[in-house]
């Protein structure tokens, strides 16, 4: 069974950075695209950030867009998100998510694509 585990999650003040971290175990990694979600309290879980499965295309939400970068290693089975130029806003509990294959541009950034999950790792930031 495909586990994934999220790392990386803190407290930053805006305009600040932190890269999350996400390892997958269980299968082999280069055969899943990965993606990134968040979710606020009180809010439905956003899609955040994708890649593909060899890393060479990427999917950004607006929102984030020329602040934060989605990158996969499949050597190291990771794939990371870093995150700059914080704001409030960001301030959600960060999941990864894999799904086998690659998806179409308007399925990736959709929770209900992924199959599986990593438990999440918080991210605040302090106005």
């Amino acid at each position: 069974q495909v586990e994934l585990v999220e790392s990386g999650g803190g407290s930053v003040q805006t305009g600040g950075a932190l890269t999350l971290s996400c390892v997958l175990s269980g299968d082999t990694f280069s055969l899943y695209s990965i993606t990134w979600f968040r979710q606020a309290p009180g809010k439905e879980r956003e899609g955040v950030a994708s890649i593909s499965t060899g890393g060479y295309f990427t999917t950004s939400a607006d929102s984030v867009k020329g602040r934060f970068t989605i990158s996969r290693d499949n050597a190291k089975s990771t794939s990371e998100l870093q995150m700059n130029n914080l704001q409030p806003e960001d301030t959600a509990m960060y999941y990864c998510a894999a799904a086998r294959g690659n998806l179409g541009d308007v399925y990736r950034l959709t929770p209900g694509q992924y199959t599986y999950w990593g438990q999440g790792t918080q991210v605040t930031v302090s106005s």
